[in-house]
């Protein structure tokens, strides 16, 4: 359902500070799967997110969703296709409007909106409906700001909205990294629900390589702009972290020296 074919990413291309950021990139992902992404600062993770979500456009190659040329289309016409949760919990709101506010935008993402954010009766009942799915006990707080919320409480409306339109493919940019351990395992939690209530196909940006082996079906692995190591079935279901480390080192030709992702191993 997303196929990358010889994407190329180049920033300040043809100046002195020219960065080849991706490399040939060539994906494809299959509705349904559950795709963990790591790689060190600079691998290329967060730019590959950013061309599937039409935040960048490269420089060659093509990104389909669903068999449809998608590569220049802009965030806004992919907007009913893909819901997207980055690594600050304040992106993804708007934090003066309230919980059911937010919500109503969701719903209308990809579609043309007019003054009015349709909140009545029936619809509020589903947000009641929904947020209580997230045992946070928003669902009482709906006319509440969401400025006033925790890291977490935000992380997981963001999670909720990004989720509502049921999207085409999720795009988890690192998503935990801002929050607390406990936080982080109660919104991984909550992410497992949704993903498989929803049957969602999901891209997933992390620094922790145990969380890469255990969440989803397949594990890529990226460096210098280019995937070099993609993990499935029984390789990946063996694979343990000082294994996946060992990987690395030997499709690099180097060792991997990122602190965030070693202190997460």
């Amino acid at each position: 359902m997303l196929r990358l074919n010889n994407v190329h990413k180049i920033f300040n291309y043809g100046k002195l500070n020219e960065n080849y950021v991706l490399k040939d990139i060539n994906l494809q992902v299959t509705r349904g799967d559950f795709i963990t992404i790591i790689g060190s600062n600079g691998a290329g993770k967060s730019t590959l997110l950013n061309l599937v979500a039409g935040t960048l456009f490269p420089e060659a190659g093509t990104v389909e969703i669903n068999g449809q040329d998608v590569t220049n289309w802009p965030v806004h016409k992919r907007a009913h296709l893909i819901g997207r949760v980055f690594q600050n919990p304040l992106q993804g709101t708007a934090a003066e409007m309230t919980i059911e506010e937010n919500l109503s935008l969701a719903v209308k993402r990809g579609q043309a909106r007019g003054l009015r954010l349709g909140l009545n009766k029936k619809r509020r009942t589903e947000f009641r409906r929904l947020l209580a799915l997230l045992e946070l006990g928003l669902e009482n707080r709906l006319e509440c700001p969401v400025k006033l919320l925790s890291g977490g409480q935000r992380q997981a409306l963001t999670l909720l909205m990004a989720t509502i339109g049921h999207p085409q493919l999720l795009l988890l940019d690192e998503y935990t990294a801002a929050l607390d351990p406990k936080t982080a395992q109660q919104i991984i939690a909550i992410t497992e629900r949704i993903v498989a209530q929803h049957n969602l196909t999901v891209l997933m940006v992390t620094h922790d390589l145990r969380q890469s082996l255990t969440m989803g079906n397949r594990t890529l692995m990226m460096d210098q702009g280019k995937i070099i190591l993609d993990l499935k079935g029984k390789e990946r279901e063996r694979m343990t972290v000082n294994e996946l480390l060992a990987k690395f080192s030997a499709r690099s030709g180097r060792e991997l020296t990122d602190d965030r992702i070693l202190l997460h191993g």
